[in-house]
């Protein structure tokens, strides 16, 4: 098989490998360093220690390797928030699980932050990537969304307003919080953050 002909099938093998992990944890700290037009398949292998055309097995094109790194990275926040949720007994625990995801989403650095924003930049120009985010963000706001139904049915939320349009605004509120934090770096958002949980438990509860 010639380079950059993966089936699906050869693709889905392959992600379950320690290989394919590292390059896509690679791909995410190259991103945050340089940028997408920076981060070369040449630059990733170097970074995850792979020859460059196992890239090229494993994930055809960078948008592909690119889509994978962002889908691992909300993956593993959907299952962190969900589980926080999942045992929240009150309204003010559904709170802290949502502080706590997103503390830990800044508490990384501008590593998840970057390559998350400048994939909705790329997603300008091209409609592979365009189509893969808005079907990753919409999972996770349906999962969010239905993790916050469940917890109005138990009588733990009230929730003012509908599942999927308070999730929403919930992410809007963290994403605006975000870009100010990457556009300036030494601002302190803690005050912000605390404007935030009390918009949040408003909504909830």
């Amino acid at each position: 098989m010639e380079a950059g002909t993966a089936t699906g099938a050869e693709i889905g093998r392959g992600l379950a490998g320690d290989k394919a992990a590292r390059i896509v944890e690679a791909m995410r700290v190259s991103v945050a360093a340089r940028g997408i037009a920076g981060s070369t398949f040449d630059e990733v292998a170097r970074e995850a220690g792979v020859s460059r055309g196992l890239l090229h097995y494993y994930f055809g094109t960078k948008e592909r390797l690119l889509v994978e790194a962002v889908r691992r990275e909300s993956d593993v926040r959907i299952e962190r928030l969900e589980e926080g949720i999942a045992g929240a007994q009150n309204a003010d625990d559904v709170v802290g699980a949502l502080v706590q995801s997103f503390e830990d989403f800044l508490g990384e650095g501008r590593s998840a932050a970057v390559m998350f924003y400048e994939m909705l930049t790329l997603a300008q120009r091209n409609e592979e990537i365009a189509t893969e985010l808005e079907s990753l963000r919409r999972r996770t706001r349906s999962h969010t969304a239905v993790a916050l139904s469940a917890k109005r049915e138990a009588g733990v939320l009230k929730l003012r307003g509908d599942p999927e349009t308070v999730t929403v605004f919930l992410f809007a509120l963290a994403d605006g919080i975000v870009l100010r934090r990457m556009t300036e770096p030494d601002f302190d958002v803690a005050p912000l953050t605390g404007q935030a949980i009390v918009a949040a438990r408003a909504l909830l509860t």
